[in-house]
């Protein structure tokens, strides 16, 4: 056997291997829970905050809890990113209820206290059936869907199908297949990703206002990503930059908390273009 051809032949098995491995350890890399005990008690300082657990139809259990606000304006239905529990993410909470918001957030299946195989499509039943249970006390009219990081796919996912009253992406990705490609570019992530939660796609089906918050400085999903999401419906998206902001610390700058009182609390005012310069000719040529 000549030997570049039995070189090829270890070339291709190895790269087999990594795809099968790929595949099948996938959850670890894209996913970093932290599991809590049953009996773990929440607390949140100056916040009133109540438990539940929802099960869902294949027997799984997603516990939430609802941040209450003292005069509410409406729900923000918060989802979160891939990292950790409810424990540590309930922080961000405040940045709603001190707005009159209540939020509701929820540990994905395997995160917390939250139970049941973890898919995608799994995922988004479950979502689809926490906003469902919003929608049966609030109208969708006062819901906004936040999306943080992977809950921004969701987020997306959960716009296209509802009706909500805006949705709100926070270091949004075109999809994973792009992120995880950025370190895998050899490997055929568009088939062995078993999450590849396309966002891009999902906001063409989008209706209600979208406002995308992204930081200049992410080094984990970059800015360019956000700039083209903005570009699939313009007509209804504002992307909104966080100078040198990374991914985790958006919440450390404080244009980051004008941004969000600004969004949240403002009702977009209707333009008439005819009395502004919209299309307005540039001309230095006289008319009769």
């Amino acid at each position: 056997m000549p030997y570049w051809v039995h070189i090829s032949i270890w070339v291709v098995a190895i790269y087999i291997v990594i795809s099968i491995l790929l595949y099948y350890l996938q959850d670890y890399f894209l996913f970093k829970p932290e599991k809590l005990p049953a009996d773990f008690k929440f607390y949140y300082e100056n916040q009133v905050v109540e438990e539940y657990n929802l099960e869902t139809s294949d027997g799984a259990i997603i516990n939430g809890l609802h941040f209450k606000a003292k005069e509410t304006k409406g729900v923000v239905l918060y989802l979160k990113g891939n990292s950790k529990s409810m424990k540590g993410w309930g922080k961000f909470a405040v940045d709603f209820t001190r707005h009159g918001y209540d939020v509701v957030m929820v540990d994905y299946r395997g995160f917390g206290k939250s139970i049941g195989k973890r898919t995608q499509e799994n995922l988004k039943k479950d979502l689809q059936y926490v906003y469902n249970k919003i929608r049966e006390r609030v109208k969708e009219k006062y819901i906004i869907l936040y999306g943080r990081s992977l809950g921004s796919g969701f987020a997306t996912k959960l716009a296209s199908m509802n009706h909500p009253r805006m949705l709100i992406l926070d270091a949004p990705y075109y999809s994973l297949v792009k992120v995880t490609g950025r370190y895998m570019a050899f490997m055929p992530l568009s088939i062995l990703l078993k999450y590849p939660m396309p966002t891009y796609k999902w906001l063409q089906y989008v209706n209600c206002p979208v406002h995308i918050i992204h930081g200049t400085n992410d080094k984990l999903i970059p800015f360019s990503s956000s700039v083209k999401l903005s570009k699939i419906k313009p007509e209804i998206t504002r992307l909104w930059p966080i100078i040198e902001g990374g991914h985790k610390n958006l919440n450390n700058f404080e244009s980051y908390h004008e941004i969000l009182s600004q969004i949240i609390n403002i009702e977009p005012a209707k333009i008439d273009l005819s009395l502004t310069s919209y299309k307005v000719a540039h001309s230095a040529k006289r008319t009769k």
